[in-house]
């Protein structure tokens, strides 16, 4: 499958030569130039990796990526420095990068770094264990945790659950809800409703936020513990 990534550079003379280079490749490419863009584009799109610089206007690497783990972002992070110190290279794994190469470098050295890390991931993936925030989905089991406490999920439910967390934190629409529980045949009731509501019992009920967020009028995503409002819990 054709890998995407996002490369975050302000610098347009290394933006330009790594988007040829990675084109040749095959591979998908999607840039922003400030870290506030990088941000938004990492969050909203799923990406098999990131390239992302340290000194970025508006919002730094550092922060970029220290923001991204803390909404429960997985993606793979490479960040890029001109600065080839020993404190800016720990400082960048602290804030939750993968690995670090520093500037000036080679693009098939890079490449290699970069299918690595997205190898890396897929075998996570491939293990059967998805995880946002404190919540933990082993597919293998069929088996979910929160903060280690085993939840009790129906099999629609935990498929509704599954779906989320693939997508988290991106909402996931209540069309393709329907469509992944019963493919071309959905009920003729508002089914998912319920489902949902079971959902949020198991999920949220017992524990002090929430996670499980209704987007009216579109779907749901999951969002890390927050300050939402339990008492909102309008399907």
């Amino acid at each position: 499958m054709r890998s995407k990534l996002l490369i975050v550079e302000d610098n347009q003379d290394v933006a330009g030569i790594l988007a040829d280079y990675f084109e040749v490749q095959g591979t998908e490419v999607d840039f922003a130039t400030n870290g506030e863009l990088g941000f938004k584009l990492a969050l909203e799109s799923n990406f098999d990796a990131i390239i992302l610089d340290l000194m970025l206007p508006k919002m730094d690497g550092l922060s970029v990526a220290k923001e991204l783990r803390k909404q429960g972002c997985t993606t793979p992070i490479l960040m890029l420095t001109a600065l080839d110190d020993k404190q800016d290279m720990l400082n960048g794994f602290e804030s939750g990068a993968d690995d670090y190469l520093a500037k000036p470098f080679d693009l098939d050295v890079l490449n290699a770094r970069v299918k690595a890390l997205i190898k890396r991931q897929q075998g996570r993936v491939a293990l059967g264990i998805l995880q946002y925030g404190n919540l933990e989905l082993n597919t293998a089991e069929h088996q979910v945790y929160r903060n280690g406490t085993k939840l009790i999920l129906t099999p629609a439910c935990y498929q509704i659950l599954q779906l989320l967390m693939k997508r988290a934190p991106n909402v996931v629409k209540r069309e393709e809800l329907i469509e992944e529980l019963w493919g071309d045949m959905p009920p003729s009731s508002d089914i998912l409703r319920s489902h949902m509501y079971q959902l949020r019992n198991q999920l949220d009920k017992p524990f002090s936020e929430s996670m499980l967020v209704t987007v009216p009028k579109i779907g749901f995503k999951l969002q890390q513990e927050t300050s939402i409002n339990k008492t909102d819990e309008n399907l």
